[in-house]
């Protein structure tokens, strides 16, 4: 088949030949050549600003990159591993910039590209960029998952790569590696009028044989043939870090306001007036700036900051450090939380402390502060943990910031109520004590060891992984991931918990493509949409829609998943968790919402060297709706937050895992009202079913009994679990010693059948009869299918009339019952 497909070409290609000796050939153009044997080594440097760059990276690489997906503008082109040739990383990749060195192989197995538009098909290069990469996934080499789904690089690497809106992704600069087998081939010499490479309005020049550094900067591009070239990655201008650090306060600020102005991804959905904004604020930069006050500055950008509802704007805090020590050091000897109905009570009593000591106790109802009603109190607090943008959060951190005060505060007085308690007033000193102030904060009781991913099993035998970050070492966060997956399949593991309760995030990809373990198809989660400064709006490509990429299908885990959440499940975090929503793939449970943070952000310098950060990507789910800024994923199952749940969490108990447990317990589809009854066969369907060996409902059943049960009138239970909407036999039986008896015996039973509460007629079920155990036996039975998800209740009532004697035992009159409750998989 090989030698045909050749053959093939070769007349294609002399087709070809004939037909353009018609008209004349355009000459390549004569462009500057450094002469010598070709490249064998490339060396240079990678030189980065981006605060991210290193994040999680534990294999970054440096490879001869394929350029066949740009040349055929394929998004999806995923890099061939034959193709890839692994460069040295010569110096520390974590401190900017990093050097590295490649050896060029003899003859490369890349992709092979006619690029020269003349008609004629003919052999062509193949063309590489060098490119820095991350692997994360299996091998040394990259495959498609570390591809980010396949394409070719935009950023890092010897190309310069647009992201202007009307050219989006085009190489407009830099440098490729270009390979030609034999001295007959041609390549572009310029963009063309159209400015795009590999289109037809290139002029074309030609190449020597072997390998070619081809400047894209130079006008022709220029040919590069000495032996060890230099070839630097370029961090692309959208990357580099912003830098006002040089500016004056109020310069900066101006700066900074126009920023947010032009990038923040939330104007519209918060409905910002970034001019407003600018006014009200100026003036403590102006005011910082004519006094060189550089704590009135950071006092001003806090402010400003501040003033911006979303959790992931923020500032580098360091110069405010005293004055944060300062305002929380006093506390009371308690924390607050408020309750499900309303009630603020005390969750925290410090043993010996100022509460303790006025007679305080746990559960405490705290009516007031300073004669001012709690609630007033918390709305007004400013938590030093600011901005937010769930509300929910923001509450949360203001009960815990609420109980906080200056040592030279000295008393508060405190109006509160005991449990079961008449109002106290109580005048409790501010004392030096963290302890309540450590008890309120989302990550209490974290270990500081904690891994990424670890994993167990837990006492009910159901899986449990705790992700604790997903900026972590992403080789690392794999191989347990993966190797967390393999035990739970090998050991036939009934369910899996995540914990994704404490997670501040990272990276959003690591996020999508380890939820995809739990999925077996390819499923889009989302996109994002940006800045584009030549347009001067928000921008989303198509090709930038976001994929979950299932692993194979031994590392996919099928069975019920429950993911736990909670108000520190942030960013990254709850991209993870609403992947899980997807097709009702798992059950979220918790007592609050995630953190709401549902973009993605970019950090630059201003004065003093303070970093700030805003948010510069607006996520969105596979429909275009902003779907997680400001809200956060909800629990399905919304554990209470009550006196007596506080109180277990307090004792230490773990009352959102143990509602995971007990979800998982029950079976699927509890509690779910279907759409609608199962389908009931016809007499042939429920003949065709007996025949082929469909179960009966008591063999699907997790119960099961003797014959004494149904000796006398009562009531059998069966709990059926359908993990799909498969067929099922639902008959009554009855034997008897002979045919006269078996006879008799059905004059005397009256039957009723019920299907999810309504009267099923007896003709809907089919007689069958046959010997079993030396006895005659009948079955009245149908067929059901067509399983809508949900919680089925079927019974089938057997009223005997009068005394029956099957011919071996007697029976009484009354009602011999059999209830079936159904649960199919949602």
């Amino acid at each position: 088949m090989r030698k045909k497909f050749f053959q093939l070409i070769s007349l294609i290609v002399l087709v070809s030949l004939l037909i353009s000796a018609c008209k004349p050939k355009e000459q390549p153009e004569v462009v500057d050549v450094v002469e010598e044997n070709g490249p064998t080594t490339i060396t240079g440097k990678l030189n980065y600003t981006n605060a991210f760059f290193t994040d999680g990276v534990a294999q970054p690489v440096i490879i001869l990159e394929d350029q066949g997906g740009f040349v055929k503008r394929d998004r999806k082109f995923v890099i061939p591993v034959e193709s890839q040739v692994i460069g040295e990383i010569t110096s520390d990749f974590y401190q900017s910039p990093f050097t590295y060195s490649l050896s060029l192989p003899a003859e490369p197995n890349g992709t092979l590209n006619d690029v020269d538009h003349d008609g004629v098909e003919e052999q062509g290069v193949m063309i590489f960029a060098v490119a820095y990469w991350t692997n994360t996934w299996g091998d040394p080499y990259l495959e498609r998952r570390d591809q980010f789904g396949g394409g070719w690089s935009s950023a890092y690497a010897s190309t310069k790569v647009t992201d202007d809106r009307d050219a989006y992704l085009e190489v407009y600069g830099g440098k490729y590696l270009v390979f030609a087998q034999d001295d007959e081939q041609q390549f572009p010499s310029d963009f063309g009028a159209d400015k795009k490479l590999f289109t037809d309005d290139d002029s074309i020049m030609d190449l020597p044989a072997g390998w070619s550094v081809i400047d894209l900067d130079s006008t022709p591009f220029a040919i590069d043939r000495s032996e060890d070239p230099v070839i630097d990655l370029l961090e692309p201008e959208s990357a580099a870090l912003d830098d006002y650090s040089a500016l004056s306060y109020s310069e900066a600020y101006e700066q900074m306001v126009e920023k947010f102005k032009n990038e923040y991804a939330f104007t519209e959905l918060k409905d910002i007036d970034w001019d407003a904004k600018a006014e009200e604020f100026r003036p403590l930069f102006v005011e910082a700036e004519q006094k060189n006050d550089p704590h009135a500055y950071a006092l001003a950008l806090r402010d400003f900051i501040w003033s911006i509802p979303d959790t992931h704007v923020g500032f580098d805090q360091s110069l405010l450090n005293d004055d944060f020590q300062n305002e929380i050091a006093g506390g009371l000897g308690f924390a607050m939380r408020e309750t499900d109905d309303g009630k603020t009570i005390a969750n925290f009593i410090l043993d010996g402390g100022p509460a303790a000591n006025a007679g305080m106790e746990w559960g405490a109802e705290i009516i007031s502060l300073d004669g001012v009603p709690t609630s007033d109190v918390v709305e007004a607090t400013v938590p030093w943990s600011s901005p937010f943008s769930n509300p929910i959060n923001k509450r949360l951190q203001q009960l815990r910031y609420a109980t906080r005060f200056t040592l030279d505060k000295g008393q508060v007085e405190v109006e509160f109520m005991n449990p079961g308690g008449s109002m106290q007033t109580a005048s409790l000193d501010v004392v030096n004590e963290y302890d309540s102030f450590s008890f309120a904060s989302f990550y209490a009781g974290q270990p500081e060891t904690s891994l990424p991913v670890e994993f167990t099993v837990l006492p009910s035998g159901y899986g449990y992984i705790k992700v604790s970050s997903f900026l972590d070492n992403d080789v690392l966060s794999i191989q347990v991931w993966e190797r967390a997956i393999d035990y739970f399949n090998n050991n036939s593991v009934p369910g899996v918990i995540i914990d994704m309760r404490v997670n501040g995030g990272g990276s959003g990809w690591l996020a999508d493509q380890m939820s995809a373990y739990f999925f077996d198809e390819e499923t889009i989660v989302g996109n994002t949409a940006r800045y584009n400064e030549g347009s001067g709006e928000f921008y989303m490509d198509p090709g930038d829609e976001t994929l979950m990429i299932p692993p194979s299908p031994a590392r996919q885990f099928s069975g019920p998943v429950a993911v736990l959440v909670g108000p520190a499940c942030a960013s990254a975090c709850e991209f993870f968790s609403y992947n899980m929503t997807i097709n009702d793939r798992a059950t979220i449970i918790g007592q609050y919402p995630t953190d709401g943070a549902g973009g993605s952000v970019e950090q630059f310098l201003m004065p003093e060297g303070l970093t700030v950060q805003l948010t510069i990507g607006r996520a969105v789910d596979a429909e275009g709706n902003i779907h997680l800024e400001g809200k956060g994923v909800q629990p399905d199952v919304q554990v209470p937050v009550t006196d007596e749940t506080l109180k277990k969490q307090a004792d230490g108990e773990d009352v959102v895992l143990d509602a995971a447990v007990q979800f998982l317990s029950q079976p699927q589809g509890v509690g779910v009202i279907p759409s609608g009854p199962p389908k009931i066969g016809s007499a042939s369907d429920a003949e065709s079913a007996l025949n082929s060996g469909v179960s009966f409902l008591e063999d699907l059943a997790s119960e099961s009994y003797d014959a004494e049960v149904f000796s006398q009138p009562d009531t059998a239970t069966y709990t059926v679990q359908l993990a799909e909407p498969e067929p099922v036999i639902w008959a009554y039986v009855w034997c008897a010693v002979d045919d006269k008896t078996l006879a008799a015996n059905f004059e005397d039973i009256e039957f009723k059948f019920e299907l999810d509460g309504n009267d099923v007629p007896d003709e809907s079920f089919t007689i069958y009869e046959t010997m079993s155990g030396g006895q005659l036996c009948r079955l009245v039975y149908t067929v059901l299918s067509d399983w809508p998800a949900g919680e089925h209740h079927l019974s089938t009532i057997a009223t005997f009339t009068s005394k029956i004697n099957d011919g071996s035992a007697d029976y009484e009159p009354g009602d011999y019952i059999l209830d079936y409750t159904v649960y199919v998989n949602p």
